[in-house]
């Protein structure tokens, strides 16, 4: 069978779509390939990519993100048995169809029909293998505890035993087969909310059995709500619990909370199709099971969670660079360009003005196959229009008015390294059309040549305007946008990097010190809390000249507050209520300004973005800091 995506929680649950190579989108736009009535998806929430038999999701920089085996993801290879969680739907990507025990039988959820009856909840004061003193006292009772503890201890030494989490998974299901009489096996893990299950995992006994985990919502709900094991032993008609038309062959049920440090973090949980095949020391023995497990579980989670800092880490480690920076939002690039430097696609950076994207651009081509060969930067709002083929393409002698002699075009100067396009939002339409001719056949003629010759250069361009808004207003082409658009990741502002500010102050000064031959030593603390606290609207390249200004007027070792430009000094500093009177009016009049715009542009980010005249990826980052998106949802439409 094809590689397929199974919706296994969701309005759409139990429906296939198979995937091929190309581009499938995910989102509540009609127009996508998979359209969800889902209001915690964005409009155009996700793309799967295919390759052959290589399978990636790419997020869209959507509002809710997206997630693979409950982590966040930007872009992020797929293998067998991946869940996908797209807003509340859920996703389980497969490859091929040898099946293993977690992953076959996938998980449905259902929410209403029939009722559970002769109902019993065990309190976790009553947990037998929770509490030693308890233990104690039943094993002087029952001798059937002896073979219950045995099973326990077998469990707890294989799990606590395996540090991947996919195998555990595994292997924690299928000892609960083995342990207890039930016919299916489920193990559920929540996110950062108790109500938002990001992860599921399911089994059956029998071994080539195709039929999804069936699981009662209501049942789960409640035992994740209240921390407390249930035990139903038939269907009926009481009022206990309400469960789907479809579970009406499950005849018992076991359901216990997995909980970590006094958090409920997921939920096994058991089903057979026979009545009274459970009973209460079942009922003990899996709430045993899930306090060992859950603790297997974070530890196992919190370990592959190491493993991937350390590997990021290492490789920021390798990766050469000529950057400043340490905080979080610079180490996300530095992991981005150490993915995306050895591949030959077209990389496109975002950022403010100031913000670096060209040593960006160098970092790529510096840690790329092409790093020995020409890095070649191109400033497109200072090329003139008449001037770009000869420039671009180069001329031959005699080509027109002044060419006294053949010369070597940008592009052909670039061949077999690296070509830098700055500003590239800037182009001409015209000029943009050239461009995109070049690229799509990586052929070049000079101005005035007859002979056509093939040059291989990789593009990285970089912009500060919105493209997708260029290309609504028709200043920008679709299809050069979509060209240079392959990949993308965003420079962040000096305001989102304030970790790195003394960084980035103390290497300008001594660069600056050489060139003007002082001997600044660094800042006192009033200066340094004074660059903390100033906005930077033009970033790098602004605290750059303010450092520069700073160092050749000082006449002293350390530069003080009084040796920056009045425009780094805030008002009603020496007034702290006045100060902070002041944030928040401004804050509270970006929410209204946000809140209106998102209003008047039907919530489309995009256009709240253009009314607000600013990138979409900062209105995104105003929203998380302002935390409007509970109110933006409400005025979703």
């Amino acid at each position: 069978m094809k590689p397929r995506l199974l919706v296994i929680n969701g309005a759409l649950s139990g429906e296939t779509f198979t995937l091929a190579s190309g581009e499938m989108s995910i989102g509540r736009d009609p127009s996508n390939t998979i359209s969800l009535q889902d209001p915690a998806a964005s409009r155009r929430h996700c793309l799967v990519r295919g390759e052959g038999a290589r399978f990636c999701v790419v997020d869209l920089q959507s509002f809710n993100g997206t997630l693979v085996n409950g982590i966040h993801v930007q872009e992020q290879a797929l293998e067998h048995g991946d869940q996908i969680a797209v807003g509340d739907t859920l996703f389980l990507f497969i490859l091929h169809d040898d099946v293993d025990v977690a992953k076959k039988g996938s998980v449905a959820f259902e929410e209403v029909g029939r009722e559970l009856n002769s109902t019993i909840r065990l309190l976790k004061e009553d947990a037998i293998f929770v509490h030693p003193e308890k233990l104690r006292e039943a094993l002087s009772l029952n001798a059937r505890i002896e073979n219950e503890l045995g099973a326990l201890l077998k469990i707890s030494s294989v799990i606590n035993s395996i540090r991947e989490p996919k195998t555990l998974q595994r292997q924690l299901l299928q000892l609960m087969l083995e342990t207890i009489p039930a016919e299916q096996a489920a193990l559920l893990l929540t996110g950062a909310s108790a109500k938002e299950i990001v992860l599921v995992a399911g089994a059956s006994r029998k071994p080539d059995s195709e039929e999804p985990v069936r699981v009662s919502m209501t049942v789960v709900n409640q035992v994740l709500h209240d921390g407390t094991a249930v035990l139903s032993t038939d269907i009926r008609g009481t009022q206990d619990f309400a469960v789907a038309e479809s579970l009406i062959d499950t005849r018992s049920l076991l359901c216990a909370p997995l909980v970590f440090f006094e958090s409920v973090t997921g939920a096994l949980y058991l089903n057979s199709n026979r009545a009274g095949v459970f009973d209460s020391r079942h009922l003990q023995l899996i709430t045993g099971v899930a306090a060992v497990a859950a603790v297997a579980l974070e530890n196992a989670l919190h370990y592959e969670w190491v493993e991937g800092e350390n590997l990021q880490l290492q490789a920021e480690s390798k990766l050469e660079h000529q950057m400043i920076g340490s905080s979080p939002a610079m180490r996300k690039v530095y992991n981005y360009i150490s993915q995306v430097a050895r591949t030959g696609s077209t990389i496109l950076i975002r950022g403010e003005s100031g913000t670096g994207k060209e040593l960006a651009a160098h970092a790529v081509h510096l840690n790329s196959p092409r790093a020995s060969k020409a890095f070649v930067p191109v400033n497109c709002a200072a090329l003139p229009e008449a001037l770009f083929e000869s420039e671009f393409f180069g001329h031959e002698k005699g080509a027109f008015s002044g060419a006294s002699a053949q010369k070597q075009g940008l592009l052909e100067m670039a061949d077999g390294g690296t070509m830098f396009l700055d500003e590239v939002g800037e182009l001409p339409l015209a000029t943009q059309a050239k461009l995109l001719r070049v690229l799509e056949s990586n052929e070049v003629r000079r101005v005035g040549g007859t002979k056509t010759f093939k040059v291989d250069a990789r593009i990285v361009a970089a912009t500060n305007k919105d493209l997708e808004c260029g290309v609504e207003q028709k200043t920008f082409r679709p299809d050069l946008y979509h060209r240079l658009n392959v990949l993308s990741f965003e420079m962040p502002p000096v305001r989102e990097r304030e970790e790195d500010i003394m960084a980035l102050a103390h290497h300008f000064i001594l660069h600056f010190n050489k060139v003007h031959q002082r001997r600044v030593v660094g800042v006192t603390p009033e200066a340094r809390e004074r660059l903390a606290k100033y906005h930077w609207p033009g970033n790098v390249r602004e605290l750059k000249n303010v450092i520069e200004r700073a160092v050749i007027m000082s006449r002293t070792d350390f530069l003080t507050e009084d040796h920056f430009p009045t425009p780094t000094r805030e008002v009603g500093q020496n007034n702290r209520p006045a100060d902070m009177s002041i944030r928040d009016s401004t804050k509270a009049a970006q929410k209204l300004a946000i809140i209106t715009a998102y209003r008047q542009a039907g919530g489309n980010y995009t256009r709240a973005a253009e009314i607000l005249n600013i990138h979409p990826n900062h209105l995104h980052r105003l929203i998380r800091t302002l935390n409007l998106k509970p109110a933006l949802l409400r005025e979703r439409p």
